[in-house]
């Protein structure tokens, strides 16, 4: 192998490439995003990645999904527990699966390479990077503008009136010009990439504490007090088994991070050590999503409670309150929270991604711009037509990316025990090598994603089997997981 044996022993566990070895890579024909990370590049330590992912968990969509989930059949109680015992299987999830990246310093792209070979990476690639990503992307952005539409109609009443009936596909202009405006923003900050996230998460983190605490205390106050939260019975709520409504909670957690939990090593390879991007991540998760729990079942029931009508639009609450100040504090968190999401999740990826599927031709700027147009162009406002819309696209995230996650994992911790052999997976695109492991398809990588994954999203197209829709990533992950063990092995048997 070409890497320094002396960088392999730096940290226990984790491989440091030296620079000589990072340019020999790059002769192959890699460019500078699809390389491991050397170790002066290594700059995210347990602070970064604690402030990572708190800035994710505060948005319009997530708590729009609460809402869906009080109406499930559990007490408020049990919905605030639902949620942190779903916190703690994302953070397991996003450790176990940012473990290649903090090992080895390599990007999603190759993380993908190492499990279904060069040319097999493209449709799980594509997935993620593409689908993924960029429905997401949209979407964040469309429910993130009209938090904005709000901030500015509080300062220009009449912008809410400009273009009177004019419809751009179902949006109005006012609509329209806030979302573009907010695009915009998003796209630039994804071509800032790491680097500005790091320094507009640190800022944002302190203001997550400041507001969302503030808006939990007036929630109980406007309450009553705690126990008329916990307390509150909802009109129109199903009838579902407890153990049931705990899983479909928990599925949709996941699916929410579903994305970036399947392309994590984009983040986890700029990690000091494995030991600071675990104990960072799962701070981070834990902690945002205890305080999201509390707040988020507060806010929504309190409203409710304050002004008699069952609420759970976290944003006409916040419209309804009569301080100037405490509405444009709250939406100027709320915006900034979805821009973070968007960033780690969503843009930085999907740039990423198209980087890899098109080395020759896209470089990460490149990759972002073309993702933030495409999200633009699918006009994201026409998938929140209805209530039940966020749910339907978290069940559909979950079917396609959970087979991608349950491969990944079985791959490198059942079949490869951790280990990758970095010289062969960068291997020289000018020769060919046929002995290759990392080369061509895997062939059971890819029957084990694409048998889970019709199984998972078969609930969206047969009524009768709408449970398995209801916990699509979980389904989809275990089957594709169980499956690509059992079709490896009986490969080695043969």
């Amino acid at each position: 192998m070409v890497i320094d044996s002396q960088t392999e022993q730096q940290f226990e566990g984790d491989v440091f490439v030296s620079e000589n070895t990072a340019s020999v890579f790059k002769d192959r024909g890699y460019n500078d995003d699809m390389l491991p990370k050397t170790e002066d590049k290594r700059n995210m330590n347990k602070k970064n990645y604690f402030t990572l992912w708190m800035g994710s968990v505060h948005n319009v969509p997530n708590y729009t999904a609460v809402g869906g989930f009080l109406f499930l059949g559990l007490s408020p109680l049990n919905v605030m527990l639902a949620i942190v015992v779903s916190a703690l299987a994302v953070a397991a999830f996003m450790v176990i699966n940012g473990r290649a990246g903090s090992k080895y310093g390599i990007p999603f792209a190759m993380h993908l390479r190492s499990v279904y070979g060069e040319l097999g990476a493209k449709l799980p690639g594509f997935l993620r990077g593409i689908i993924a990503a960029i429905a997401w992307f949209g979407l964040q952005n469309y429910t993130g503008s009209l938090a904005l539409l709000i901030l500015v109609g509080k300062f220009w009443p009449g912008f809410l009136e400009l273009g009177g009936d004019f419809s751009f596909f179902g949006i109005g202009l006012p609509g329209l010009l806030a979302f573009t405006f907010f695009w915009a923003i998003n796209v630039m900050i994804g071509f800032g990439g790491g680097n500005v996230l790091n320094k507009f998460t640190a800022i944002l983190n302190p203001l997550i504490y400041v507001v969302f605490g503030g808006m939990t205390v007036w929630a109980i106050w406007a309450a009553g007090g705690i126990g008329n939260i916990l307390t509150y019975e909802l009109s129109g709520v199903q009838s579902n088994p407890p153990l049931l409504v705990y899983l479909i909670i928990i599925n949709s957690v996941i699916a929410v991070w579903a994305a970036p939990g399947a392309s994590v090593s984009d983040f986890t390879q700029n990690a000091t050590s494995t030991n600071d991007q675990k104990i960072g991540q799962t701070a981070s998760l834990l902690v945002a999503y205890l305080i999201f729990a509390v707040s988020s079942v507060s806010i929504l029931i309190g409203g409710s409670i304050y002004y008699n009508i069952q609420e759970w639009n976290v944003l006409n609450i916040i419209d309804r309150w009569d301080s100037m100040p405490a509405v444009i504090l709250a939406l100027v968190v709320l915006l900034m929270t979805t821009i973070s999401t968007n960033a780690t999740g969503n843009i930085i990826p999907a740039g990423y991604q198209l980087s890899a599927l098109f080395p020759k031709k896209i470089n990460y700027r490149r990759g972002v711009l073309i993702a933030g147009v495409i999200s633009y162009l699918i006009m994201p406002w026409k998938m929140m037509e209805n209530s039940d819309s966020i749910f339907a696209f978290l069940n559909i995230i979950g079917g396609v990316l959970g087979p991608v996650a349950g491969v990944m994992l079985a791959d490198f911790y059942l079949i490869k025990k951790q280990n990758i052999n970095l010289d062969a997976l960068y291997f020289d695109k000018q020769k060919t090598d046929p002995s290759n492991p990392y080369r061509g398809v895997n062939k059971e990588g890819y029957i084990a994603t694409i048998v889970a994954l019709l199984v998972s999203i078969s609930g969206q197209f047969f009524p009768a089997l709408q449970f398995i829709s209801n916990l699509s990533w979980l389904i989809g992950a275990g089957l594709a997981f169980g499956l690509y063990y059992v079709l490896k092995k009986g490969k080695a048997a043969a």
